[in-house]
């Protein structure tokens, strides 16, 4: 199972972020933990800068924009 990490205090991108990992990972048929994490003592773990953060399987994979399905689909496909 992935367990993937939204970071991000709220915003609307990070919102929007979440709901596209949502969407992959429906339309894919993955099986993931998804969190939404908006503590910033949490987010520090992941010397994240700039939200909103993408951590799979506590990796941070990009951090500061919301990238786009097939970027996202890519990473959850490698860590599967």
């Amino acid at each position: 199972m992935l367990n993937v990490k939204v970071l991000g205090p709220g915003c609307a991108n990070c919102k929007r972020l979440e709901a596209m990992v949502q969407k992959v990972v429906a339309e894919r048929g993955l099986t993931a933990e998804i969190e939404k994490v908006t503590d910033y003592v949490q987010m520090m773990r992941w010397n994240l800068m700039h939200t909103p953060g993408l951590v799979v399987n506590d990796t941070l994979v990009v951090s500061g924009r919301v990238p786009n399905e097939a970027e996202i689909a890519g990473w959850l496909a490698g860590a599967a």
